[in-house]
């Protein structure tokens, strides 16, 4: 059997990212994309990403697990952890063993809670501006290596630049727009994952990947997808 070089991965996952950008592109494809491809390279146990709304609040639109999302909200909840400072401040933030914190108290129970003991936190961002921040948790304590740190902001950057590119959007309200349709989709996703959970008998994590699946194999909009689903018009 052939096997792939890091190399090969990393151009890999660089190709599925661009692959996301046709015309009218679903946001929140790409940033699962991303946070997915991100899990499958780098030395990380999962991750979760936080992007600014219109108004400037913090909000999560992808993770891997429930586990990364649930840490995600409530370090927003809380308005302190490492991915609020990173998206403060537009640079990295990195937490070698959470049980070491001397600060971020609620996000530090929430991690230890799930399961992870280290985060390195990457901004995403272009130029001067910085529009939210991907949080790569660690199951072990213990910092990524200079190689793993680079590709992580690597694929931050290029989702950055993929949502404010020049030919799909023109004009900074747009970035608001489209970052406004993503959130309004993440609810209603959010809606169809507790459904699909119910009816099948499945955890939330099985329930987004059968959601996906099915968008993806009927060329759907996940949010059109989690409509139907919603609305009972669609089983899955």
């Amino acid at each position: 059997m052939a096997t792939t070089t890091r190399a090969e991965r990393v151009s890999g996952a660089f190709v599925k990212l661009t692959d996301t950008l046709v015309a009218d592109y679903d946001v929140l494809d790409l940033l699962h994309t991303l946070v997915e491809e991100s899990v499958g390279l780098l030395d990380v146990a999962a991750a979760g990403l936080v992007l600014a709304d219109p108004s400037g609040e913090l909000q999560v639109l992808a993770s891997t697990s429930e586990q990364s999302q649930l840490v995600e909200v409530l370090q927003l909840r809380a308005g302190s952890g490492p991915c609020v400072e990173c998206y403060s401040t537009g640079r990295p933030v990195v937490v070698e063993d959470i049980r070491a914190l001397d600060r971020w108290e609620d996000f530090k129970a929430a991690a230890l809670s799930q399961g992870f003991r280290s985060v390195h936190a990457v901004p995403m961002r272009l130029h001067a501006r910085t529009i939210g921040a991907m949080g790569l948790f660690g199951a072990n304590a213990g910092s990524l290596t200079a190689e793993d740190a680079a590709i992580g902001q690597a694929l931050a950057d290029v989702a950055t630049i993929s949502l404010m590119q020049e030919r799909t959007i023109r004009e900074a309200s747009l970035v608001n727009e489209q970052l406004q349709r993503a959130l309004n989709s993440r609810v209603l996703i959010e809606q169809a994952k507790g459904v699909i959970a119910h009816t099948a008998g499945v955890d939330m994590d099985e329930a987004f990947n059968r959601l996906r699946n099915h968008a993806r194999a009927h060329n759907e909009g996940l949010h059109v997808t989690a409509g139907r689903i919603v609305d009972r018009s669609l089983n899955l």
